[in-house]
């Protein structure tokens, strides 16, 4: 493989990747037996994406993460297991199939809910892998041996228990309730599945004569559709305005029902004019205060989203096309009594993208009151850990406040609710009950609520099994925040109930990756970007290592610069090891014994680099951990420590120090670009077996050295200094030049400074006899470069640009000045910016005096 290796010029991923990922599935190495107990080993349950999902960017940045923890823990020498599998998503899954159906001609009413549902499954079988194939070409080192979905016979048979034993306990029941009716997928949807949208509506004020003939109530509704089906008018007891009404009654118009003059606290005697309309089936709000005061519940509203019976003569009409037709009765009726647009939130459906109508409708709910407060206190003692801190106030007010749980939906893809019929009893069971006459529920289960068993579920549970012993509870869930109700904290309530531990210990919350121009990504908006595109054209490691780069705790905009990056970290890394295999010598592998200053640099750096990037790793700190490896590797090791040692005999001592840094480079940023370390590695001499399962470096303090890194950023600086002066001064960038070196800390490294700055160093008798000393004098650590006056250095035009640059720091010094004297932005701006233009000003006050 050396050979194959030092031939090529260039990785190219598109021949690599597949020839590697191969090598990877046929090693077994991502499929660990269970073995111990989960103290002794690592795992992490990813979250299923959707069997009918392609891979989005959200996608490849939580497949990164993952991967990153799950290759450095394996490295480490823990048995560790990352748990694949795809969640049926009911809703989603089955609007797919639907729209099939409607191309071919035919619905699914008209195949039957058993053709249907085996229809789903075919497409399943024909689509279904699509994404589990595309994380392979991520380079994710899940284990695709255990494959797992969430409508298998196992994990099937795990969310029959879970119902069977909630509803056993209490805490499942079924219930007239108000929900939220989503008419787009004909089913109840939970709250954490609507989504609000500002929108423009008319208000219109609506004139309720009194039952008596005294006057009228002015009552103002955006949604004058359902009055049809108001059972009060409410007013708030302290409004001096109408507490003379209550007890009183109105009609209702176009109907003609008379309806009482209640008091409510609810009433906002700020909107409108204080006088509220109750429509118990059509309004959550109306819905509580009908409950309160006993009110009667007339849906007027279908489940098919139009009028129901009880609209009279609106009957049959959809929603808008009866608000218009009622709008018009009002207004020749005289009883409109003013209109204006009017700006408020509705909500929608998150599935089906159409506006949500609450109603009233028989379904299966659970009780979250026993099953919060365990959740609550295993986040808030420190059990499980939320990162970053900020969202675990999110998730335990989201939970103090949590209400019932409506978990049956109007769908046939899914868990069948195991619940029989027959007459006025009723059935509930993993098995169907015996007799005649028994019907059962059509209903299913909502999927969040079988994938909140997905950590315990895909390990073998209800059994006893090898697999979840050894590997639950799961160490680390990396998930982005807007599921961390409908999915996170459900499968803390759950997990705690039903094994008696928590489902992980570390739960990490991701950014969401933006467009370029700050809005979302999306298909219709033309603002998506598909990362296999990316792939395909920078490479796996490249998108990994971008995504990682520009991932955080908040919401980041993509960088198509930061996956260049990366593409060009994993090509330099290439080239500097083709570099290190072509010229090394073959070494005992007794590891480095350096001599030379630049020797004890490099891998004293390493072993900061070392201990740095299993830092920040172990914070969850992925952005910083893989720019800190970028600077490593693109800055020190190839762009310097290379330059420093060429032109010296690749003698035992340089080869031993090489190889030792290039075999512990590439195994430090495994993780992170798995695929070209893999390809390098294995040209590597006395390298064995996989990269990916060696061992991850540990840093070795007995190789840390303060002097030598001193001494070498010293030199690093004053060629950074040198050769920025040349740059401005147009100075040819082969042209050696006269100087002399004022300046203490150089004594064993002058002669580097002066091959990597291109300068001819004299002694300091050599220059003093020279007329034309210090025509230049370039500020470096330590002191001065002093260039003598020759052909490509005019002292006039340098004294002329130090000039410009003093006028330049003094007016930078001003700014920062006064920038810190403002007490506003001292106080305001976050410490780290206040700390970062301090220390801003010192640098640029030393630049000054080293120009005076």
């Amino acid at each position: 493989m050396t050979d194959e290796l030092t031939a090529r010029t260039r990785f190219d991923p598109a021949e690599a990747e597949p020839r590697i990922m191969e090598r990877w599935l046929r090693s077994g190495l991502f499929h660990a037996e269970p073995v111990g107990s989960a103290s002794d080993n690592y795992s992490i349950a990813i979250p299923p994406p959707n069997v009918t999902g392609a891979l989005h960017m959200g996608h490849a940045l939580n497949g990164s993460i993952q991967d990153v923890l799950v290759r450095y823990h394996r490295m480490r020498g823990l048995r560790t297991t990352w748990v694949l599998g795809t969640d049926h998503a009911g809703i989603a899954t089955q609007k797919q199939v639907e729209k099939r159906l409607v191309e071919e001609g035919t619905s699914r009413e008209e195949l039957g809910r058993e053709a249907f549902v085996e229809r789903v499954w075919e497409w399943r079988r024909s689509y279904g892998g699509t994404i589990v194939g595309q994380f392979q070409r991520l380079g994710a080192s899940c284990d695709y041996e255990r494959e797992r979905f969430t409508l298998d016979d196992g994990y099937a048979r795990a969310v029959l228990e879970v119902f069977c034993r909630l509803y056993d306990d209490g805490l499942i029941y079924r219930d007239h309730y108000m929900v939220n009716w989503d008419p787009g997928s004909r089913s109840a949807i939970s709250d954490l599945e609507v989504e609000d949208r500002e929108v423009t509506d008319t208000l219109y004020d609506i004139a309720y004569p009194l039952s008596d003939g005294s006057g009228e109530l002015v009552i103002a509704t955006v949604r004058p559709e359902t009055m049809l089906g108001d059972t009060a008018v409410a007013v708030n007891p302290a409004d001096e305005r109408h507490a003379h009404l209550v007890g009183r009654s109105v009609k209702l118009p176009l109907v003609g029902r008379e309806l009482p003059v209640i008091a409510d606290d609810y009433v906002k005697t700020d909107f409108g004019t204080g006088a509220l309309k109750i429509t118990p089936a059509h309004d959550p709000n109306d819905f509580e205060i009908g409950r309160r005061h006993g009110l009667a519940e007339v849906a007027v509203i279908g489940e098919d989203g139009r009028m129901s019976d009880e609209a009279g003569a609106f009957a049959g009409l959809e929603v808008l096309e009866a608000r218009e037709r009622i709008v018009a009765a009002l207004r020749e009726q005289g009883l409109l009594r003013g209109e204006e647009p009017y700006t408020h939130t509705v909500p929608f459906s998150h599935r089906s993208g159409e506006r949500v109508e609450p109603l009233i409708s028989l379904q299966w709910f659970m009780r979250m009151d026993e099953l919060a407060p365990p959740a609550i206190e295993a986040v808030t003692s420190g059990r499980i850990a939320i990162h970053p801190p900020s969202q675990s106030r999110r998730y335990v007010d989201w939970l103090e406040g949590i209400r019932p749980w409506c978990i049956s939906r109007q769908l046939w893809w899914g868990h069948q609710l195991p619940v029989w019929y027959r007459g006025e009893e009723t059935h509930v069971g993993s098995e169907p009950p015996q007799g005649e006459g028994w019907t059962r529920d059509p209903d299913v289960l909502d999927t969040w609520f079988s994938s909140a068993l997905w950590p315990f579920a895909t390990l073998g549970w209800p059994d006893e099994t090898p697999m979840l012993r050894a590997f639950y509870p799961t160490d680390v869930l990396s998930t982005a925040r807007d599921i961390l109700f409908l999915w996170v904290a459900r499968m803390v309530m759950l997990g705690l109930r039903f094994t008696g531990d928590i489902p992980f210990e570390h739960v990490y919350v991701h950014s969401v990756i933006q467009a370029p121009d700050g809005r979302r990504m999306s298909k219709s908006l033309g603002t998506g970007i598909d990362p296999l595109h990316e792939i395909d054209e920078h490479g796996a490691d490249a998108v990994r290592f971008g995504l990682l780069a520009m991932s955080s705790t908040q919401d980041v905009r993509y960088s198509r610069e930061k996956v260049e990056q990366g593409q060009a970290l994993a090509n330099k890394l290439y080239n500097a090891s083709r570099f290190v295999l072509l010229n090394a010598r073959p070494v005992t592998p007794a590891g480095p014994m350096p001599t030379r200053v630049e020797d004890r640099w490099i891998l004293s750096r390493l072993q900061r680099v070392i201990a740095d990037t299993a830092r920040r790793i172990d914070e969850f700190d992925f952005s910083k951990a893989a720019l800190g490896l970028y600077d490593f590797v693109y800055g020190e090791l190839c762009d310097w420590y290379l330059e420093l040692v060429k032109g010296r005999e690749f003698d035992e001592e340089l080869s031993a120090t090489l190889l030792h840094v290039l075999s512990e480079t590439l195994a430090l940023a495994h993780p992170f670009i798995p695929f070209v370390t893999e390809e390098i590695w294995s040209a590597v001499p006395g390298s064995e077996g996989l990269l990916a399962g060696g061992s991850y470096p540990l840093a070795d303090a007995r190789l840390v050295d303060e002097s030598a890194e001193r001494e070498v950023g010293a030199v690093i600086e004053a060629v950074r200094a040198v050769r920025s002066w040349r740059s401005e001064s147009g100075v040819p960038a082969g042209a050696r030049l006269a100087a002399r070196l004022a300046a203490t800390g150089y004594e064993a490294t002058s002669p580097l400074l002066a091959r990597l700055a291109r300068l001819e160093l004299a002694t300091d008798d050599a220059v003093d006899a020279s007329p034309a000393v210090a025509a230049v004098s370039v500020p470096v650590p330590g002191g001065t470069v002093e260039l003598a006056a020759g052909e490509h250095v005019d002292p006039r035009a340098a004294e002329h640009r130090v000039q410009e640059r003093r006028s330049e720091l003094e007016r930078e010094i001003a700014r920062a000045s006064g920038k810190l004297d403002n007490e506003g932005f001292v106080a305001k701006a976050p410490p780290a910016l206040v700390e970062a233009e301090r220390e801003k000003l010192e640098r640029l006050r030393d630049e000054l005096r080293s120009l005076l």
